[in-house]
């Protein structure tokens, strides 16, 4: 049955369901109805005819009954109606076969349809209930069918032409809204090109769930934008679970380095002989090889246990999967796929235990634990490798780490391999800003190190010069653009750059390529906590545009004015009077401050 037919038969089944409940029964309109439905030879169209006679009948069995009148009866002024000479014009047609019936058909339709618009731009467009509405015009439509054909194969064809007549203004009225749908859509594609270092929760994808939390992964990079090739084989995974829970043991073919978000739990990642067991809290950075089982709990009784990791994928790049041995049905052990025998001599056990062990779980990938389960495996609270004891070095809190850089106006927070050496092989730098409410982070570039930074809470926003976005559209006069310094000249040689900006909140992913100048900026009302993880981080440098340390402070008088083209004492009037470092205030603050003076 076609998606239109089943349509049909439900619409009727809701007219029916209505008339039913009203107190309406008829045997009549039961046999109707089956007999609409056991109609399996006849075409789509024959069954739709058939659905709607029924429909037909019981809202006009009810209009009865409610005293509405004689539906049957012919007014005297529809007798040259465009539905009459629609009747004339089929009956006709009669006298043809084959093909050109068809057509002469079609030319009665036509000629209805213009006669029928005349009439409604003359004002007799009330005798339709909406004739920019497929439903009603072809309600209309059936319901003078019913008045004025004579029953038999004229009726039949005046009705079939009515379906006909709907389908069209239907289909047309499909590709106007697929058109807009196809422009609006483009629209969005074209925004999204606009800025493709910016990553949403619409770009991110459920990979586990169960009702007790989930883990959510960000796409690949580049299947938002080539641009994003330099951290191709990066991926980006959130993990989300209730208080008092378990996430079953499984492995992952790739790396990961995970910071603890919020909450506290203990992770047990097992090897070949050992299993480390320690504690978690809000803050810690962890490292987890590919290919290690690894399981934890949420030992919290009231906060979410939420990670943020960055993902290095082994097998294939930019693609990982998850393994889980401990299982059942769901999650699925991967167990279960090994034939009979050969689990039967693997485990030295018989098929029927086999199938009991793996048969049970079928609650998911995070489950619930009882208070004895959940305070026996969160006893490693100075962390420790069973069974050999000892003091786990597993974990780093971020926040134990000195401030690189404090003030007023926030903190920069930041690891390396020299403070966790798990970081060393992945060339990888590990950085949490804290800006106040209020301030922002100065201007800056990294030289070698791509930034994938996480919203972590508060909100706020970020600027970015771009040059690569800037060569792919030309920025016309009057499009809606700010005026920026030195805008009014158009450059007749050299780059151009564009600005990227967007909100950052809690979940905001945002990437900020080597050499691109960025800035964050917190809002007015709450801190903005930024992770970021930085990629190919060794030999990497900070370069501050703006502050007591920026780089142009180290240019020569001489290089100042030809660079600028003023006077090298304005140069520095200009690049000397900001004398904090890396955090200052925001816009709104600074402008308080001007008004103030």
């Amino acid at each position: 049955m076609s998606f239109k037919a089943r349509f049909c038969l439900v619409l009727f089944a809701l007219v029916l369901a209505s008339y039913v409940a009203s107190g309406v029964q008829d045997p009549e309109l039961k046999q109707c109805t089956h007999q609409c439905q056991v109609q399996q030879q006849s075409d789509h169209e024959q069954r739709e005819i058939c659905f709607q006679r029924c429909e037909w009948y019981v809202r006009e069995k009810h209009r009865l009954e409610q005293g509405g009148g004689s539906g049957g009866a012919v007014a005297e002024g529809d007798r040259e109606s465009p539905i009459e000479r629609l009747r004339e014009c089929v009956r006709g047609c009669e006298q043809q076969r084959g093909e050109r019936r068809q057509e002469c058909q079609k030319t009665c339709q036509k000629e209805y349809e213009r006669e029928r618009e005349r009439q409604e731009g003359g004002g007799r467009g009330d005798d339709i209930d909406n004739p920019t509405d497929p439903q009603k015009g072809y309600q209309h439509c059936w319901r003078q069918c019913r008045r004025q054909s004579e029953g038999g194969k004229i009726q039949e064809q005046c009705e079939r032409l009515c379906v006909e007549q709907r389908r069209e203004r239907e289909e047309g009225q499909r590709g106007e809204k697929d058109e807009m749908y196809e422009e609006r859509e483009r629209g969005e594609e074209e925004r999204e090109g606009e800025n493709p270092y910016v990553f949403e929760d619409r770009h991110f994808k459920t990979g586990l769930q169960s009702q007790n939390g989930r883990v959510r992964i960000l796409q690949k990079f580049t299947d938002r934008s080539e641009l994003l090739r330099g951290i191709e084989n990066y991926r980006v995974a959130i993990l989300e679970a209730d208080p008092q829970t378990f996430i079953v043991p499984n492995h992952w073919d790739a790396d990961d380095v995970i910071f603890v978000a919020n909450g506290r739990g203990t992770v047990s990642l097992v090897g070949q002989d050992r299993r480390e067991s320690f504690n978690i809290r809000q803050g810690d950075l962890l490292r987890i090889k590919a290919g290690t089982t690894t399981y934890l709990i949420n030992r919290d009784n009231n906060e979410r246990l939420v990670l943020a990791k960055l993902v290095r994928p082994i097998s294939r790049p930019g693609h990982f999967e998850a393994f889980f041995g401990a299982g059942g049905p769901n999650p699925e052990t991967f167990y279960a796929v090994f034939s009979n025998g050969v689990l039967e001599a693997a485990f030295n056990t018989s098929w029927d235990r086999l199938v009991r062990l793996f048969g049970q779980q079928k609650q998911g990938v995070i489950i619930r634990a009882s208070q004895e389960q959940i305070t026996a495996m969160s006893h490693h609270e100075g962390g420790g490798i069973w069974p050999f004891g000892g003091e786990s070095k597993g974990t780093f809190n971020i926040y134990e780490q000195r401030p690189t850089h404090s003030n007023q106006y926030g903190k920069l927070f930041e690891v390396d391999s020299s403070h966790f050496s798990q970081l060393k092989d992945l060339d990888l730098i590990v950085s949490l800003a804290n800006i106040t409410q209020g301030a922002m982070t100065a201007p800056f570039y990294n030289s070698k190190a791509t930034k994938i930074c996480i919203g972590v809470d508060g909100e706020g926003y970020f600027e970015m010069a771009c040059p690569l976005l800037a060569r792919s559209q030309d920025r016309q006069p009057g499009s809606g653009q700010q005026e920026r310094p030195g805008s009014q000249h158009k450059p007749t040689s050299g780059p151009s750059y564009q600005r990227v900006s967007s909100p950052l909140r809690r979940g905001v992913v945002v990437v900020v390529p080597a050499g691109h100048p960025a800035v964050a900026v917190a809002s007015n009302n709450q801190n903005l906590q930024l992770l970021c993880f930085e990629v190919n981080a060794q030999n990497n440098e900070k370069f501050p545009l703006a502050g007591k340390r920026n780089v142009i402070n180290q240019l020569e008088r001489e290089a100042k004015e030809l660079a600028f083209g003023l006077p090298a004492r304005e140069v520095e009037e200009i690049f000397r009077s900001q004398q904090e470092e890396f955090f200052f205030k925001g816009p709104r603050q600074q402008r308080q401050g001007y008004s103030d003076a």
